[in-house]
């Protein structure tokens, strides 16, 4: 096998503690020398248990096989432990992931000024607006927003950074292949386009419920700090606050009612000493000494008017959502004045004066009829990937519809 299939199969090892993975990596230096370590040499090993012993005995070369083709099938890049493109944050906490699995294009996130906005699921629109607007500030004035892509104010944030046109990092805590919930299928793919799903488990594989609370060691890892939006006294936002503090990064908390149950455990970390943050800035200007040239020297950003409001299914919100004329990425509800504005279009050079070449170049191509993405993609002569992450600024600004079978259709005419 390669060094890639030996990483494999040593992450695939669940049953192994923490510290056993440190300890064989120090006996016997990579993996590979894990695999064909004799058992003698293996019980030799100071408190190794006998579970242990069992799962390091099992060579699975079936299971490791499937792994990589099914990567090779769904553009599935297999990012390992000794990869110089591996992130050195991540690699410096006490339980880093021996192997990431990415989806799109991840930054190089040492040279960024990452962020993790967390919160819980069950959002109040509250919660929902200071969400958007801080991870729009943030990725707008230079900042990268990572996410765990749940329900609520994980997606809520995402959507901001998205509205920034900035790339987002979705950190999931199931298999890179699987949406979860499932109706956030357009958000995982507006991510993949404009940034990266990342997650430490493999293809097709079947979860269960403790994977969500670990990958939040991830997004602390990943980050120099952490918001926590909107939080109860029991969620999963504060495991990430809680570790980010393990790991010396910082914790930030926006303020709500102090009656406010949804919020109860944000306002403890505040009493407990977390930074306030009332915007984006509030984050960023903790870092402008460290990072320079990475903020944009105006400060906080403003964020849209009116930030869009994707809908939701039935059985994730209990509220009815105005339906958006048209579909994409994401579904938007757009408020009554707005339509009405939309309604008195502006010229076309006006419309078009600030696209970037490449959006230019895709409308430019695009007929008024439906046109399927690989058409496009011939037409313009530009990567797939670029292509795939124009559209999307396009939809968001407007400018195209998504419509099934990968078709996309021009809102406006030429």
């Amino acid at each position: 096998m390669s060094d890639l299939e030996y990483w494999i199969w040593f992450s695939l090892l669940r049953r192994l503690r923490c510290r056993t993975r440190r300890a064989l990596l120090e006996r016997f230096g990579t993996p590979g020398g894990v695999w064909f370590a004799e058992p003698r040499e293996l019980e030799k090993l100071d408190d190794i248990l006998p579970d242990e012993l069992s799962e390091l005995a099992e060579r699975d070369v079936a299971e490791v096989n499937r792994i990589v083709r099914r990567c090779t099938e769904e553009n599935i890049r297999i990012l390992t432990f000794q990869d110089a493109a591996y992130p050195e944050r991540l690699r410096n906490i006490p339980d880093p992931p021996y192997v990431l699995y990415v989806s799109g294009n991840l930054p190089a996130v040492d040279a960024e000024i990452a962020v993790s906005i967390v919160g819980t699921r069950r959002s109040t629109p509250y919660g929902d607006k200071m969400a958007r607007n801080i991870a729009f500030e943030i990725a707008s004035k230079g900042g990268l927003v990572v996410t765990g892509l749940a329900a609520g104010i994980d997606s809520r944030a995402a959507e901001g950074a998205l509205m920034a046109q900035k790339p987002v990092i979705g950190v999931l805590g199931c298999a890179i292949t699987e949406v979860y919930p499932a109706w956030n299928t357009r958000l995982y793919d507006d991510v993949r386009a404009c940034g990266a799903l990342i997650s430490e488990y493999p293809p097709d594989v079947k979860g269960n419920r403790n994977w969500f609370p670990r990958r939040n060691r991830i997004m602390a890892g990943l980050s120099l700090g952490v918001v926590v939006v909107e939080a109860p006294l029991r969620s999963g936002a504060l495991i990430t606050a809680h570790r980010a503090l393990d790991y010396g990064r910082d914790v930030f908390a926006v303020p709500a009612n102090a009656d406010a149950p949804n919020s109860a455990g944000s306002n403890n970390l505040l009493r407990e000493g977390a930074a306030i943050a009332e915007n984006g800035w509030d984050v960023l200007r903790e870092y402008a000494d460290r990072f320079p040239d990475r903020i944009l020297p105006d400060g906080r950003g403003e964020p849209p008017e009116e930030l869009a409001v994707p809908e939701e299914p039935q059985h994730a919100q209990n509220a009815e959502k105005e339906k958006a004329p048209g579909s994409g990425f994401l579904k938007f509800r757009i408020p009554t004045r707005r339509r009405e504005q939309a309604q008195a279009r502006p010229k076309l050079e006006d419309q078009l004066k600030d696209l970037s070449e490449n959006q230019l170049k895709i409308i430019g191509v695009m007929s008024d009829r439906s046109m399927h993405v690989d058409d496009i993609i011939d037409l313009c002569g530009l990567p797939a990937s670029a292509v795939l992450s124009e559209l999307t600024m396009l939809q968001i600004k407007g400018f195209v519809t998504q419509e099934q079978g990968k078709r996309f259709t021009l809102n406006i005419e030429k």
